[in-house]
């Protein structure tokens, strides 16, 4: 005779929170990822080395700043000067976001209702944007945080925040570019030490396409070659917004070709964000 034992298993009674929880769940957890919390020691340190050295970069440059009044770096120039730093950081960042979930096997899981199959990307995409902002802002604000309050009166800190507010606009263009690559390029990878090495060619592969171009072309080629690779593209939107530094050579710079450096990063990001809704779409079917 055959027995029907009850096991326990009952209907979830709970509120339903809905896509905006289940959403928000994925950032946070993207976001926790990113930087190794609730992970072994080993998955913390290269995230956590590379803030910690922009952070210490961050605060030479304020306390040089605040002591003798020589700016070492300006709003505009730290994320520039990150950027290498910031490639590191990506490609370290978005395999652990989506390639895991890739070689595991659980996306099928993740799309059950009522998440939709564009949420999973763009949470993801939000985890790694704002990791790679947070790296690159929370020094930045320490600067700007020493210099406000170092001067004399408010007038000091109205002129220190028109300052800041662009060169933080210009680090979160950065953060945009550089995670949407990262990001797009690992959703095709499921190791993840493959999906890095890909992502870091993806920037220096390309690099020296631009020296070449610079050097071997009409002086047209030259303002234009920065556009070549997305190392050097933000920087080319960087001198459109602030003018070409002075420490530069006259053959880096872009001439009057600003807004073209301008719409063609908007395209990268809108084709990479495209690109990655079609990816998912994909995998989920």
């Amino acid at each position: 005779m055959s027995v029907i034992h009850d096991i326990g298993y009952r209907r979830y009674q709970g509120q339903r929170l809905g896509r905006a929880a289940v959403f928000g769940a994925l950032y946070v957890h993207g976001m926790r990822a990113a930087f190794g919390l609730g992970r072994t020691f080993k998955a913390k340190i290269f995230p956590w080395s590379v803030a910690g050295i922009m952070l210490v970069v961050g605060v030479v440059a304020a306390a040089v700043k605040s002591q003798t009044g020589l700016e070492l770096l300006t709003y505009e120039s730290f994320p520039d000067q990150m950027s290498m730093l910031l490639i590191l950081f990506c490609a370290v960042v978005a395999p652990e976001l989506v390639s895991r979930d890739l070689r595991s096997g659980v996306l099928p899981l993740y799309f059950s209702r009522p998440l939709s199959r564009a949420d999973y990307p763009l949470a993801k995409l939000a985890a790694m944007v704002t990791s790679g902002f947070a790296v690159l802002g929370v020094p930045m604000l320490i600067m700007f945080l020493t210099a406000a309050f170092s001067g004399d009166g408010m007038g000091a800190v109205w002129d220190e925040t028109k300052a800041f507010a662009p060169g933080l606009a210009y680090a979160l263009l950065f953060a945009l570019v550089y995670g949407a690559i990262a990001l797009l390029v690992s959703s095709f990878v499921a190791r993840r030490a493959v999906a890095a090495g890909a992502t870091v060619a993806v920037f220096l592969v390309t690099a020296p396409v631009v020296g070449v171009l610079t050097f071997a072309t009409t002086q047209t080629g030259q303002q234009l070659a920065q556009l070549a690779s997305p190392a050097t593209l933000v920087g080319g939107v960087g001198q459109w917004i602030f003018g070409r530094p002075e420490s530069m050579p006259e053959e880096f710079g872009i001439g009057p070709y600003g807004p073209l450096y301008g719409a063609v990063t908007l395209a990268l990001l809108a084709t990479c964000v495209s690109l990655l809704l079609v990816r998912y779409r994909k995998v989920a079917s």
